[in-house]
């Protein structure tokens, strides 16, 4: 059975006080509530109360995709300002203080802090998640091992988190580095078959270290519910368009590499340690680094490399029907990611609460354009 390549997006979204741009909470405004009648359970709180996720539905192609993820948007815009609150889009908030942050009164989210304590409450950190449809569960796990090696390139598009508690850190994704400290992220090794990684979750809920695998937050996995392989690598992006764009390339290598697979050409795996060495240089410089080709066993520019990723996939975008929005990404290497903007915006002005308006601003860049296709409501 062939892929259908279905795509799922969801995106976690700040809440923002427009006095203070600091974070708050949005409980006790029923943004929730009134989201989730509004837009037909889309909503969902996440552990800290001043987050807000939101996914589409199943969506047949990118286009579907474009159309819901803008429509959420200024939806959950317009809810956040009806409650005296703005909405942002970013790895991190600049300035705000994870020990002030309320947890959201769930079971869940609460058994989630009394087993990591202080690592969770200090993950106050906001994603980009992309699902594409692999039903078969044995072709889903060889498309993970290859698409393994990809995920800096990926990461780099997507970086957005420069500033944590007030200092600039250094990183373009400082997200990376706080979620880190969960257990069972970061990028996995690969399995030889969806039986060896059966019989590792297996292992895992026998022994106790989790109850299920919804508790594996590798950057890449096979969702535990949905017949998809799940990407979780990126930082929100503060553009629905930069969204979208990181969208249609996570689909288009996931395409091309199952016409490899399917052909018979498989694609070099690498080990977790070297591909980790290329995560620590996206998440540290972003675009403006560089990665290691390890075929060549050399260093390349990171543009120079997105350039010839681009080709690789480039043979799967018109089936896909997705050039337009792949094409976005040229945009994105031209201006930057979301952490070069906010960077230039801070060394600009010096002040971090215009870097959150800065925010708050490129969360809305491009919502109210005509749209070409109503909200989804398979799912």
């Amino acid at each position: 059975m062939n892929p259908t390549f279905t795509l799922g997006i969801e995106e976690e979204y700040q809440t923002i006080d427009p006095e203070t741009r600091d974070l708050r909470s949005h409980i006790d405004m029923e943004i929730i509530a009134k989201g989730k009648t509004l837009l037909r359970e889309v909503v969902k709180p996440e552990m800290h109360q001043s987050v807000i996720e939101v996914g589409t539905g199943v969506c047949r192609n990118i286009r579907e995709a474009r159309d819901e993820i803008k429509s959420i948007r200024r939806q959950i815009i317009q809810l956040a300002k009806e409650n005296g609150l703005r909405l942002a889009a970013g790895g991190t908030h600049p300035f705000a203080d994870w020990r002030r942050q309320e947890i959201y009164p769930d079971a869940r989210y609460h058994e989630i802090v009394e087993d990591m304590k202080m690592v969770a409450r200090a993950n106050l950190i906001f994603g980009l998640h992309v699902h594409v449809g692999v039903e078969d569960r044995e072709t889903a796990i060889h498309l993970m091992n290859a698409a393994r090696y990809f995920l800096p390139h990926i990461l780099a598009l997507s970086t957005n988190s420069p500033f944590w508690l007030g200092m600039e850190t250094g990183f373009k994704s400082y997200r990376c580095k706080v979620f880190d400290k969960f257990p069972r992220t970061n990028i996995p090794d690969y399995f030889q078959s969806w039986g060896e990684y059966e019989s590792f979750v297996n292992l895992l809920i026998q022994t106790h270290c989790i109850d299920n695998a919804k508790k594996i937050w590798w950057d890449i996995r096979p969702h535990p519910t949905f017949s998809t392989l799940e990407f979780r690598i990126c930082d929100l992006p503060m553009r629905a368009d930069e969204t979208i764009a990181i969208a249609a390339l996570i689909q288009a290598t996931v395409a091309k590499l199952y016409k490899l697979f399917a052909a018979n050409q498989g694609f070099r795996l690498y080990r977790r340690a070297l591909i980790m060495e290329n995560k620590w240089r996206a998440l540290r410089y972003g675009l403006d680094g560089k990665l290691i080709d390890f075929g060549k066993r050399t260093e390349v520019p990171m543009r120079d490399l997105m350039r010839e990723y681009l080709e690789f996939v480039d043979d799967v975008v018109d089936d896909l029907g997705s050039r337009q929005e792949i094409r976005y990404i040229d945009r994105i290497l031209e201006e930057g990611s979301g952490a070069d903007r906010q960077l230039r915006v801070f060394r600009e002005t010096g002040e971090l609460s215009k870097v959150v308006d800065y925010m708050i601003e490129e969360t809305q860049a491009g919502l109210y354009e005509t749209s070409t296709a109503g909200m989804s409501t398979n799912g």
